[in-house]
């Protein structure tokens, strides 16, 4: 897999703001477009961290809690299917629909390093944050006997410090993300524990 940088900066039209998929929409094409049920399943983790955030720290409306868990539900859509044009075929696939921008910008900042796109407001930032951060707590979590029961961020930067440990997940993208938001590390590993352990 080749990850291009998308060479814009801009997406979507501004006279689609506010135009939102519904999650019965986000899923059909998440089932059309990823089988991998283990990919499927980091979205949907990333997606409920996201709504939990936009909720609970950012005191968004429903609506916007919405835009914020449609973009981690669908920021990997492309991966398996379009895997050398990783982010560009979501991108064009909710810019065809006349989607909300925000969510078009959101999904192409979540990697920042290989896609150009830079964070421009606290939903693209926790995306950032959240992505690399979610998948790692879970493969920390499955390798337990009680799963996610007990974890806390103790475990997850002690494991963050060993580079043999889901050795493909970038620290330098979580230092990256973190040094991007106010929120101390252990907190925010905290609050991913949390809030996608009971997703499924």
């Amino acid at each position: 897999m080749t990850v291009q940088p998308l060479n814009r900066t801009s997406f979507g039209d501004d006279s689609n703001s506010g135009v939102l998929m519904t999650l019965e929409e986000a899923n059909e094409l998440l089932n059309e477009w990823v089988p991998n049920e283990r990919l499927q399943l980091h979205m949907k983790q990333v997606a409920a961290v996201m709504k939990a955030w936009a909720l609970e720290k950012e005191g968004c409306d429903e609506r916007t809690a919405l835009k914020w868990e449609l973009a981690g539900l669908l920021h990997d859509a492309d991966w398996e299917k379009y895997p050398d044009d990783h982010c560009r075929m979501i991108i064009e696939e909710l810019e065809r629909r006349s989607i909300d921008p925000e969510i078009i910008h959101c999904i192409a900042s979540h990697g920042p390093r290989y896609f150009g796109v830079q964070p421009a407001n606290n939903m693209d930032k926790m995306i950032y944050v959240f992505d690399e951060l979610s998948g790692f707590i879970h493969a920390a979590a499955l390798i337990r006997p009680a799963r996610y029961e007990g974890l806390d961020h103790k475990s997850i930067l002690k494991k963050l410090k060993t580079p043999s440990f889901a050795a493909q997940v970038n620290r330098d993208d979580i230092s990256d993300a973190i040094s991007r938001i106010d929120t101390p590390l252990e907190e925010i590993i905290d609050f991913v524990i949390e809030k996608q352990k009971h997703v499924a």
